[in-house]
């Protein structure tokens, strides 16, 4: 089955009543590329990570632009069995009808065996709106994040929204770490 369009997208959206604003702009593929746009654009920015776990459970992160997210913990967090690594291209591709640098929690309509587990960074949904590539970098659509709730929940994707992981500060060099114990 070929992957769902962005005018599908949109219809879906409309067909669910929910209200989403898309401005078209140059293609993006990282978040630094697009800072100077989304100086222009209200609300919360992502970053997407598609991830799997040892065991290939596909995960699909869904963090603040900025969100600095400790890797190394975050499969804890998320209960993926063992470290995760991203998910290549053509799984990518396969799963949720985009390519690299086009993630995007739109892309979900296109995982119709619901293959992909989906984590909200709790951050990023304080805002609102929240903003996402409608299936291709070179636009940025706006939904209420109760709308994106209501979006994923309609594809068969409960997300689930935590507070991801952030790194641990480094010890100050020469300074030797004291654990106390009462």
């Amino acid at each position: 089955m070929s992957p769902v369009t962005p005018e599908d997208l949109l219809a879906y959206l409309a067909d669910l009543g929910i209200p989403v604003r898309t401005v078209a702009h140059r293609p993006v593929h990282t978040v630094a590329e697009s800072r100077d746009l989304k100086a222009g654009l209200p609300g919360g920015h992502s970053k997407n990570l598609f991830l799997k776990d040892r065991r290939g459970q596909l995960f699909l992160v869904v963090a603040e632009a900025e969100a600095r997210i400790d890797l190394k913990r975050l499969h804890g967090a998320i209960g993926a069995s063992g470290r995760l690594s991203f998910g290549s291209a053509e799984q990518l591709h396969a799963v949720l009808g985009v390519r690299p640098g086009s993630v995007t929690p739109f892309g979900l309509l296109n995982d119709r065996d619901g293959l992909v587990s989906v984590i909200l960074d709790a951050a990023l949904m304080a805002h609102d709106p929240v903003n996402f590539h409608p299936l291709h970098n070179a636009a940025t659509t706006a939904i209420a994040p109760g709308d994106l709730i209501r979006f994923l929940q309609a594809t068969g994707h409960a997300p689930r929204v935590m507070t991801l992981p952030e790194p641990q500060p480094e010890p100050e060099e020469g300074r030797a770490e004291i654990s106390v114990h009462s």
